[in-house]
């Protein structure tokens, strides 16, 4: 049995019979009254169990947006019910407003409606739902609490996508729109012009001039149906927390904004989430299926607190690529992980594909660099000069083994990143 504030306050009003005849008898009849209406009341009202209760909610949601949860209560007692109920979610689903109060006539239904607003990526999973049956003076009621399962996926907000129509409007200018001066191994023959001052007299066709009046050139455009593997590291250096989300979730911006930029291009795209073990994979997946496929496969990825093990990856990323791919690294530069883990295997990795490895930048260490306000700023900014500069000399060693390296901000991460492939591209190197 529970009782309501109306209770508390019939309660409280027995101090205005105290006052009239102040006698300890006067006290514990006024009590005894007021548990006998309570008892009374909760007994009139209706059995919790008499009330079904159902929970909708949708598949999945963006981070930043919204999602509506409803609650559909049955009346399957033959009175009337009014109470309460509470629709409660683990506190990152950010329910809005869960108490609902409702008045249901005898076989009949309501819907009772919360707003979820996620806070964190992944799947967020709904607690019991509390019913609360009041009787008809308002005094006490009954109370239970059942298990109704629900799930919302939470998935990646995206936010890099507005980066994606300038990169393509690039993308278009290569394929074909504007001829690739330059031939490299990734392009192939596309059509034959006219000699214009400034082309490469490399690229002139003699045999075709010689049929023709006048110089004409060949055209190289990009090849397509290539291979990009995206590779997402989700050991314990992709926890830390960059800003106020953790190193994962900018990766997997990144990711998000090359997987679509590449499936643009006409490649084939792979993304693979790894620590120990695959978490996550999507491969096969083409044209609109990929990206809602993406979001769904990474969005409850969650940092493992285990080294990764990198000699694992790259013979899961040998396995899955028999031919020269594109493969990126979403991992960490700093030196203590790629000096023990990547740097012993990436040489290996070089010889067959091109390797991007992409960190993200914590922005406060900027700001930790240049503070010389008093002694304890000028030994965090050495500290931070130093670690700069252990980072700069991994990134030249990646390099030397034949990777490219960005290092951003996650802001600047997944355009840097898409910038880079069409670099990548233009060049022929895919």
């Amino acid at each position: 049995m529970v009782v309501t504030g109306r209770a508390v306050a019939l309660a409280a009003l027995g101090a205005i019979a105290v006052l009239l005849r102040p006698e300890g008898s006067t006290v514990l009849t006024w009590l005894l009254a007021v548990v006998v209406l309570c008892v009374l009341d909760a007994l009139l009202a209706v059995p919790t169990p008499r009330l079904s209760v159902q929970r909708s909610v949708p598949d999945a949601v963006r981070l930043d947006e919204q999602a509506t949860c409803t609650v559909t209560v049955t009346n399957g007692a033959g009175r009337k019910a009014r109470g309460r109920l509470r629709d409660a979610w683990q506190p990152s689903a950010g329910a809005v407003e869960p108490v609902h109060s409702f008045s249901l006539p005898a076989g009949e239904s309501a819907r009772l409606r919360t707003v979820l607003v996620p806070t964190r990526r992944g799947d967020r999973h709904a607690a019991g739902v509390t019913v609360r049956s009041i009787g008809p003076l308002g005094l006490a009621g009954r109370q239970s609490t059942r298990d109704v399962e629900a799930r919302l996926r939470v998935l990646p907000p995206f936010r890099s996508r507005r980066h994606l129509p300038s990169r393509l409007a690039r993308l278009r200018e290569m394929d074909g729109r504007a001829a690739v001066q330059v031939r490299g191994e990734g392009t192939e023959f596309d059509s034959l012009r006219e000699y214009v001052i400034g082309d490469d007299v490399r690229s002139i066709d003699w045999r075709a001039t010689a049929r023709r009046s006048e110089v004409v050139v060949r055209t190289w455009r990009p090849e397509r149906d290539r291979r990009v593997m995206i590779v997402v590291d989700s050991g314990r250096t992709s926890a830390a927390r960059v800003g106020e989300e953790p190193r994962l979730d900018a990766s997997i911006e990144a990711t998000l904004l090359l997987a679509a930029l590449a499936s643009r291009g006409g490649d084939r795209v792979e993304v693979m989430a790894f620590d120990r073990r695959v978490r996550a994979r999507v491969a096969g997946a083409q044209g609109p299926r990929l990206m809602p496929a993406l979001a769904d496969a990474l969005a409850p990825v969650e940092p493992e607190l285990l080294e990764t093990d990198w000699p694992a990856l790259v013979a899961a990323i040998r396995q899955r690529l028999s031919h020269r791919a594109l493969v990126v690294l979403l991992t960490t530069t700093d030196p203590a992980p790629v000096e023990s883990g990547l740097l012993p295997v990436l040489g290996r990795l070089a010889q067959d594909h091109v390797v991007v490895v992409a960190s993200v930048r914590d922005p406060e260490l900027e700001e930790l660099r240049t503070d010389r306000t008093d002694s304890a700023a000028l030994f965090d900014a050495a500290a931070v000069e130093r670690t700069e500069l252990e980072r700069t000399a991994a990134s030249v060693v990646l390099r030397r083994h034949g990777a490219e390296v960005l290092h951003e901000v996650p802001e600047s991460l997944a355009p840097a990143l898409a910038d880079l492939y069409l670099t990548l591209k233009a060049a022929g190197r895919l």
